[in-house]
């Protein structure tokens, strides 16, 4: 028994001794001077150690500051760069006998950090950097010399005898603000921690980091762990099993989990990587996962993300369809050194709609941004929710009345129209070419659309546009320019041999006109309100039709059933189409704020050749037009009887009303002034037979013709 305490209480012993004697052979101020001699030469910064360093035994063999702080340069507002409660630190024992301080960690608790630019870009951390310049540059002290003693070196103190070496630093409970006055931006964060356990090099050590923060109204914090291991001689590292969880929310977003994880990380190797972010933000709901190939290479220059894959959910009332299903397969290459990233698009798809396509991308301070984009088919009308079902287009006729009027309501006034903000677009370099299969829009049907268009500094460009369109073809283009408000536009369109009929039926549910079409269209105006565009359009729309109908006006029947009763005759009934045909009709339509108006319409068919003149309101949406008709063919071959004395008389139709009804109406007071003139001419050509032999002098015949006129005026 004895010889078993003799045995415990010998390395006790030892180990009281040597506490005691390291206690009292080694006294730990006299590294004050020296922590804070080496800190102002290796910052140019003051240290300031409040207290004294004191002895710690548990949970190692150390020391312990008070209070310490790193003062910042003058200039900047806050007093200190850094600040920390207390500091712990491990020493070797053995080494201290010999003035020599080996650290081997320091643990800092509470730590906080200021980082400050000022206006004029000056930052608190240039001292540091500036420091270390300026002792590369110092001579040093066997080069100095031997008359330049300072008065430290006639009388050396203690501390400047020892050596100090560091293995490393743990942090915990730290925070950190960045406020920069440049920017106008703060951002703070806190309860900073970092642990590792167990390092050594070659092999895997774990990580363990958290941080929370703020940047004005926003909040975020991170959290994560991962393995890492250090080469001999710290010139290679590799990492493993890397977990990364954050969170963001701020008045309109919460992000409530972002997380990227890491199988393996390794330079100039394919590392796998996965990553899914949930939440809301700008009022949608967001449930995205996905998949990738990392590869960065060893100059960290070049980053690839190979097999890119996105599999997303979205849901919000301000989408055109609600849930959006999106996926995406794709490649992304990151070049550091030139700024630059190219995409490539295998398949993008959002619930019908499909894309593919490839963008380059060089980051400056606008970011040059090249694409070409092209899709399979485009139904925009399903995917904004606009078709609707031949039983919502009309309420049912065996609805109730009630149920088919619409409640009576007090009148609203009118949403006051506002421009669009444009703004964004002078922030914008884009530039790509966009082709689409088959397309269609306000349900109208095109094939092979391809678009060619850009944004440079808030002018937007459609530089061509062409397509397939209903047996024709339409070619655009078009200039935007949003560097003022209210922004002004231009804008050029040529249609070529389309079927009329058929498009307007799609488009407008209207079969009124028919033919092959041809529209050469110059516009321009300013403003992109609805009312603003309508009163600011200025230009020319030219109109040529062939081979077509008008439908719901029969003129041959309208002339026949209205001179019938100018003639007081009986008005027969009759089964004929409401149809006019024409072989050609052309028109010049100026647009001037508001009002169209044209004083060159003409139509010719067999029958009759019209001309006409007059003006539309398109912001009323009403007409007042006059159509000067001509019987130049034979009313027979039109389904009726014959009129040969309405044979090369001008017939005016005048159109006015709403567009929504129409009137027609014939101006049949100009038409019975012709036919008293031709009947009138009739006349005075056998009155001048009859007299020509009698009546030698012209003057005479004159005087006689112009008072018989005189009668009918």
């Amino acid at each position: 028994m004895k010889k078993l305490l003799l045995i415990i209480a010998i390395p006790v012993i030892a180990i009281l001794g040597a506490i005691i004697a390291l206690v009292t052979l080694v006294n730990p101020n006299q590294f004050k001077p020296l922590i804070v001699e080496q800190a102002k030469t290796q910052t140019g910064l003051d240290l300031v150690i409040d207290g004294d360093i004191s002895w710690q035994f548990f949970p190692s063999v150390g020391f312990e500051l008070g209070q310490t702080e790193l003062r910042n340069p003058k200039g900047f507002e806050q007093l200190n760069m850094f600040k920390v409660d207390t500091v712990g630190i491990d020493v070797s024992v053995m080494p201290l006998f010999s003035q020599q301080l080996e650290i081997g960690n320091i643990t800092l608790d509470g730590a906080a950090f200021a980082l400050e630019t000022l206006k004029d870009g000056t930052r608190n951390i240039d001292a540091l950097t500036q420091a270390q310049t300026a002792q590369a540059e110092t001579p040093t002290a066997t080069d100095a010399p031997a008359a330049q003693t300072t008065e430290s070196s006639e009388a050396p103190t203690a501390a400047s005898a020892w050596t100090i070496n560091l293995a490393g630093v743990t942090i915990s409970n730290a925070s950190v603000d960045v406020q920069d006055k440049q920017a106008g931006s703060f951002t703070k964060l806190y309860d900073v921690s970092l642990n590792l356990s167990e390092f050594a090099v070659e092999k895997w050590t774990k990580v363990a980091f958290s941080a929370k923060g703020e940047n004005n109204q926003q909040k975020f914090s991170a959290q994560g762990d991962a393995e890492f291991k250090l080469a001999k001689g710290f010139k290679e590292y590799a990492l493993r099993n890397i977990n990364l969880d954050a969170s963001m929310s701020d008045p309109a977003t919460n992000i409530e989990s972002a997380k990227i994880g890491l199988e393996t990380f390794e330079f100039d190797k394919a590392n796998a990587l996965t990553y899914s972010v949930a939440g809301n933000a700008a009022g949608l709901d967001i449930d995205m996962k996905g998949s990738a190939s990392l590869t960065v290479d060893k100059a960290i220059s070049k980053v690839l993300m190979n097999q890119l894959v996105l599999d997303a959910k979205f849901e919000g009332d301000s989408l055109p369809q609600s849930p959006m299903k999106v996926d995406m397969a794709s490649d992304l290459s990151f070049d550091l050194a030139k700024s630059h990233l190219s995409f490539v698009l295998e398949k993008l798809t959002a619930n019908a709609l499909q894309f593919d396509g490839k963008a380059d991308v060089t980051l400056a301070d606008i970011p040059k941004v090249r694409f070409a984009l092209h899709s399979p088919d485009i139904d925009l009308d399903e995917f904004l929710g606009l078709q609707q079902s031949a039983s919502e287009e009309k309420p049912s006729a065996s609805a109730p009345e009630s149920e088919q009027k619409p409640a009576k309501t007090s009148p609203k006034k009118p949403a006051q129209e506002v421009e669009p903000d444009l703004t964004a677009l002078k922030t914008l370099d884009v530039k790509g070419n966009i082709t689409i299969d088959k397309f269609k829009a306000s349900n109208a049907k095109m094939q092979n659309v391809k678009a060619s268009f850009s944004v440079n500094r808030g002018v937007a460009e459609l530089t061509s546009f062409s397509s397939n369109l209903y047996q024709g073809s339409i070619n655009a283009t078009a200039r935007l320019d949003a560097r003022k408000s209210p922004a002004s536009y231009t804008a050029k369109q040529q249609i070529k041999g389309v079927k009329v009929q058929p498009l307007l039926k799609d488009v407008a549910s209207n079969d009124m006109l028919e033919g092959t079409g041809n529209i050469n269209v110059d516009v321009k105006g300013s403003s992109l309100t609805p009312t603003g565009i309508k009163k600011n359009l200025v230009g020319t729309v030219a109109i040529n039709f062939e081979d077509g109908a008008v439908n719901g006006i029969n003129v041959a029947q309208l002339i026949r059933e209205n001179y019938a009763k100018i003639k007081g005759e009986k008005v027969e009934a009759t089964d004929e189409v409401q149809k006019t045909d024409f072989s050609a009709m052309k028109a010049t339509l100026k647009l001037n704020k508001g009002n169209v108006s044209t004083k060159d319409l003409t139509m010719q068919s067999p029958l009759l050749r019209i001309r006409g003149n007059g003006s539309a309101n398109y912001i009323n949406e009403t007409v007042d037009f006059t159509v000067s008709t001509s019987i130049v063919g034979s009313l027979e071959g039109q389904g009726g009887k014959d009129i040969d004395e309405l044979k090369d008389v001008t017939i005016p139709i005048n159109i006015s009303g709403s567009w929504a009804e129409p009137k027609f109406k014939l101006v049949f007071d100009d038409v019975l002034k012709q036919k008293a003139e031709k009947e009138i001419d009739r006349g005075l050509k056998k009155l001048d037979e009859k007299l020509g032999d009698k009546i030698k002098d012209e003057k005479t015949k004159e005087a006689v013709n112009s008072l018989i006129k005189g009668l009918f005026n």
